[in-house]
């Protein structure tokens, strides 16, 4: 399994929610398997998504894919986001 994760801030989460939300379609359509929101403790502004995906291609389409960048700006998204990828280690 494939973990994307995106840290940024936002300039109010809920019109950021409804913009992410309104995004899942996107997600599904490159093979999105599940995910996870965390807000940060001291700064709710601060967001982290854990997104999970078969292989690493798919979230590397995904995270490339121009429709993101610009549902970002869209949603009020206002630091660079800070997108990495990373693959299940074994133990």
């Amino acid at each position: 399994m494939t973990t994307v994760a995106v840290r940024h801030q936002v300039a109010d989460y809920d019109t950021w929610k409804l913009g992410y939300d309104g995004h899942g379609v996107v997600r599904k359509e490159f093979g999105c398997t599940g995910e996870m929101l965390l807000r940060d403790a001291s700064d709710p502004s601060e967001i982290l998504v854990l997104t999970f995906w078969p292989t690493p291609a798919d979230a590397q389409a995904f995270a490339t894919d121009p429709r993101l960048a610009q549902i970002m700006e869209k949603a009020g998204v206002i630091s660079e986001p800070r997108i990495e990828v990373y693959e299940e280690a074994s133990s």
